[in-house]
């Protein structure tokens, strides 16, 4: 597939325009939404509905209205960007730390494994210097990826492979079929490659064992598979169980920014252009297209189904099969909006006898026989005077229905048309590769333009699924913490509870222990906002609470603290979070890593729950993971319960909320204390 030409032949090849923090992006406040003034009226005399004058009088009107943005559709949007978390990415990880690490890579096969490369294309450019940046900072490199053989037929054989991307980034890469490999061989080569992933079974499953198997000995793992973020993958969302930190690449992250890009309305008009089929299917996510947006022109098959809903005569075997719903549900949503929603008005078709024989039919006068191929002249007309004042751009999906002639330039009359868009400005952005191939075809060079290859990943973004290998990366506390504005005095020794809900235990002693600073570490926001208030109630200095998830971004929050951490304490996590085949689970390598590097000497870590498994299961983990700095403490008095010694009482007399719940009923607590080690003995 070639792939859409992305930056100007001025521009750098390996370096990109990363002024801004992409990974750290606040988007601006959404704004009301213009919509159409009350004399552009629903027309339905004509099968086009919502057309309104072409010639000028839609930009006219587009800023004519005030009307408030539907309060439920607002929330929609605001809830779909909360589904991009912020991640932690290799252009802000301290690069020193990079040094001699073991790295495993997850590239994307559909840049790096082309037959031809285009170094003007910033996503094939970003995917190279994410590998060649790990060089530079003199990581020890692993690359994993799956690819298809049928479709690289000329990859057939690891050593292929590896002979290809040792071209491509300029050294040398060895093939590797054992996992995981013997590092001991590295330095006989500059980074490895590992088997095609498609040849494991557990890597589509998800498989624990698969993603175990595939961090051994690693350090740290870059994710710059963005095409994979929706899957759940054992080398893009279970291999983070198992590493020291989990990163997105040069292109993940480019392809992060242009996703958030997509939902922001901050330039308007807003016009999106859509092909293909397949609206039952997307209508959740075009629902949401009709919220953000100031138009929708429909140029594929859905176009059909959606002329139907309105009553207008097309072909039934145009008309998706149980779509009709989906595209009423749509036409509301624009019509309480009062934006138009424009379908072609005439059709390029082929008679399905003489596939040579072509001519232009009005889209509710198609003969039988006689398929459409492309849309038509005066279809072509309307779009671009849609576009002539929009001021954002989306294209997704194909414009043509099927592969055809030649003769029809309709496709690439279009890639024009956003061609000069672009060209005075436009914020434009094409989504899928049919698309990326269309605009490919015109040979045409774009200087303002964000390109996401795969389609599968936006749309289930716009549909509000969370995307599993976003969610999975580090999340980065994405503001610099003022311990100077937190804390009255912000030198005292701190204690951290993650996991804080309520804010019980940190409140109480906060009141207890003045000479003591407090911070609470909580997933949920309602939760963290209820406590920030009663801190402000009660007048302590010495406590704060943040909304983050700690399992992932503990360490870049306390390694900050300008004090000593004495204590860390986990108390009462949720039971479904500890299955250790639960890919969230609160207790995992990283963060008992984190604990146990950023705690002071003789510092100690509290753990507790109610359920006996999960308790055990946190001993394990810090016995396991704590780099044998953390011991665990053992008293006269320990109860024994099912041949385990547990502390018989709560060593600092303040429970918790839910600790209090389980002792007023009756029933044990499971708790210990593990101390940090000056040394490893």
């Amino acid at each position: 597939m070639r792939q859409l030409l992305l930056c100007s032949a001025q521009e750098t090849p390996f370096f990109n325009s990363f002024h801004r923090p992409v990974n750290i992006l606040k988007l601006p406040p959404q704004r009301l939404c213009p919509h159409f003034s009350k004399g552009a009226e629903f027309r339905e005399k004509f099968f086009i509905w919502l057309r309104l004058s072409m010639r000028g009088s839609f930009l006219a009107e587009v800023y004519a209205g005030n009307a408030t943005r539907n309060k439920t559709l607002t929330c929609a949007g605001d809830n779909l960007l909360g589904n991009l978390p912020y991640v932690q990415t290799l252009r802000t990880f301290p690069k020193e730390e990079l040094l001699n690490k073991v790295v495993l890579v997850r590239f994307d096969s559909a840049l790096l494994l082309q037959e031809q490369h285009d170094w003007r294309n910033q996503s094939f450019s970003n995917a190279v210097f994410t590998i060649r940046y790990l060089l530079e900072a003199r990581a020890r490199i692993l690359l994993v990826s799956d690819w298809n053989e049928k479709i690289y037929s000329r990859f057939l054989d690891l050593e292929s492979v590896a002979e290809h991307l040792s071209a491509v980034l300029n050294c040398k890469v060895k093939p590797e079929k054992c996992i995981p490999f013997n590092m001991e061989c590295y330095e006989k080569t500059n980074a490895i490659v590992y088997e095609n992933l498609l040849k494991f079974k557990g890597e589509v499953g998800n498989s624990s064992k698969l993603a175990e198997l595939l961090s051994s000995g690693v350090d740290i793992f870059v994710n710059d598979s963005f095409s994979q973020s929706h899957k759940m993958l054992a080398s893009t969302v279970g291999i983070t169980r198992f590493c020291y930190a989990s990163l997105a690449g040069f292109h993940f992250e480019q392809s992060l920014y242009r996703l958030r890009n997509a939902s922001d309305t901050c330039r308007q008009p807003y016009i999106a252009i859509i092909g293909g089929s397949n609206l039952c299917i997307k209508a959740p996510a075009l629902r949401f297209l009709a919220s953000i947006c100031d138009g929708l022109v429909f140029v594929g098959m859905m176009s059909f189904t959606i002329m139907h809903a309105l009553g207008f005569s097309v072909p039934l075997n145009m008309v998706e099969k149980g779509a009709l719903k989906g595209a009423i549900d749509l036409i509301h949503v624009a019509k309480d909006r009062g934006i138009p929603i424009l379908c072609p008005k005439d059709f390029w078709c082929t008679n399905e006898q003489l596939s040579r024989q072509v001519e232009i039919f009005p889209a509710h006068r198609i003969p039988e026989g006689w398929a459409p191929v492309d849309v038509g002249p005066s279809s072509l007309d309307e779009i671009g005077s849609l576009l002539t004042k929009c001021k954002k751009l989306i294209w997704i999906g194909p414009v043509t229905f099927k592969s055809f002639s030649q003769c029809i330039d309709g496709v690439s009359e279009v890639a024009r048309m956003i061609n000069k868009r672009c060209a005075i400005d436009c914020d434009v952005t094409i989504v899928g590769s049919m698309a990326c191939e269309t605009i490919m075809e015109g040979s045409l060079l774009f200087a303002s333009l964000h390109v996401i290859e795969n389609a599968s990943v936006f749309w289930e973004f716009l549909e509000g699924r969370k995307l599993p290998g976003i969610l999975a990366l580090d999340r980065a506390y994405p503001f610099i913490i003022n311990w100077m504005s937190i804390f009255g005095k912000p030198a005292q020794p701190l204690i951290v509870d993650i996991g804080s809900g309520n804010g019980l235990f940190l409140l109480e002693m906060g009141k207890k222990r003045k000479d003591l600073n407090f911070l609470g570490l909580e997933m949920n926001e309602k939760l963290v906002r209820r406590c920030l208030l009663s801190l402000h109630q009660f007048q302590l200095e010495n406590g704060h609470f943040i909304a983050t998830n700690a399992t992932s971004t503990f360490r870049s929050i306390v390694s900050t603290y300008p004090g000593e951490v004495v204590l860390v304490s986990i108390q009462c996590p949720n039971p479904d979070f500890n299955n250790p085949e639960h890919r969230w689970s609160m207790i995992q390598r990283p963060l008992v890593e984190a604990i146990a590097d950023l705690l002071s000497s003789n510092g100690k870590v509290f753990l507790q729950s109610d359920v006996e498994a999960v308790a055990v299961r946190m001993k394990e983990q810090f016995l396991r993971y704590g780099k044998g700095k953390l011991v665990p403490l053992r008293n006269q008095d320990d109860l024994k319960i099912n041949g385990r010694y547990w502390l018989r009482e709560n060593p600092f007399g303040v429970p918790s909320d839910w600790e209090k719940h389980v002792l007023e009923r009756g029933a044990p607590m499971y708790r210990l204390i593990f101390s940090k080690s000056s040394s490893k003995d």
